[in-house]
């Protein structure tokens, strides 16, 4: 049985955001920047080298990056090398030596650093198993979400932890926490029932996990998944859509919203979304649903009100 709680104030109306991604611009020498980054990115690619390569000054060709991919070559190298060093600490055995000399770094105390900095965790404590069920990754050349097994367990798991710290905000006015992301996504035509999972993180390329996230199973044309006890800030809010393929393959389009939704108190903020298929200048995106200490909520005062699916999930 499912239990709603209203505020004792009169509920503000919600914030409408019509703010699907823009169509980004397209040009050959990003894509082939992008395509030497993937190929190398254990090299010390520098900008220097990347504008040679592509035959335009380092000036033009780092604005025209940022235009394209929405990240300057840096933060998207940056990246590429993050993804590929979580993939490796989740599904290889190389020792943790092995993987920062598998994506470009010198130094493991500088990896460790940068990768604790980045990801909210050390390397070490990425490994741990819970993390590989909880991946969430994003990128033309793979792609992985959670199981609905996993998902439904983790649900189950925390929505007592939910409930009860929503009647203690309640109880205690407080506002904050209490904030609601309702995304209204529209699925590619002519595609099969998709799984839906909605995001909402701190950063454009995020590393760590999701300040709350929800998800839905068999959904087709427009789906609403609605985010529950958000805290106050701004946050970016992607969204992940698997499919069948024509051959029963694995299918993902993504969406993300142009700009950070800005949440304050109690609002109820609609964000219309749209997903379509990964692109090739896509920054990579892998974050684990699991926070250091392995439950789905974030450390920090609104870990008991984020983090936690609004509805459950349910096998198709």
């Amino acid at each position: 049985m499912t239990t709603s709680y209203a505020p004792t104030e009169t509920p503000r109306p919600p914030v409408h955001l019509l703010a699907p991604m823009a169509e980004p611009m397209s040009h050959p020498a990003v894509r082939t920047a992008v395509e030497i980054m993937y190929e190398e990115y254990y090299e010390p690619i520098t900008l220097a080298y990347l504008s040679r390569r592509v035959f335009i000054s380092p000036f033009h060709f780092s604005r025209l990056f940022s235009r394209v991919t929405g990240a300057t070559p840096g933060r998207f190298l940056t990246a590429v090398r993050l993804f590929e060093a979580k993939r490796l600490l989740l599904d290889s055995d190389l020792t943790v030596s092995d993987v920062v000399c598998a994506v470009g770094y010198s130094s493991v105390g500088t990896f460790t650093t940068r990768f604790t900095r980045a990801v909210g965790m050390t390397p070490s404590q990425y490994r741990d198993p819970r993390m590989r069920d909880q991946l969430v990754a994003i990128s033309p050349h793979y792609h992985r979400l959670p199981s609905l097994a996993v998902l439904r367990e983790s649900t189950l798991r925390e929505s007592t932890l939910r409930e009860s710290a929503l009647r203690h905000a309640l109880r205690t006015g407080s506002r904050s926490g209490r904030a609601t992301l309702s995304a209204r996504i529209e699925l590619p035509h002519g595609v099969s029932a998709a799984n839906v999972l909605v995001c909402a993180f701190a950063d454009d390329i995020p590393q760590r996990a999701p300040v709350a996230f929800g998800g839905l199973t068999g959904q087709s044309g427009t789906a609403t998944v609605e985010l529950r006890g958000v805290p106050t800030g701004q946050w970016r809010v992607h969204v992940a859509a698997e499919h069948r393929g024509p051959q029963g393959n694995s299918v993902l389009t993504v969406g993300a919203i142009q700009r950070a939704a800005t949440v304050v108190d109690d609002e109820t903020i609609v964000l219309r979304m749209r997903t379509r298929a990964i692109r090739p200048t896509d920054p990579p995106i892998a974050v684990t649903l699991s926070s250091r200490s392995g439950s789905l909520t974030p450390s920090g005062p609104q870990a008991a009100l984020s983090a936690i699916p609004v509805r459950r999930l349910t096998a198709v």
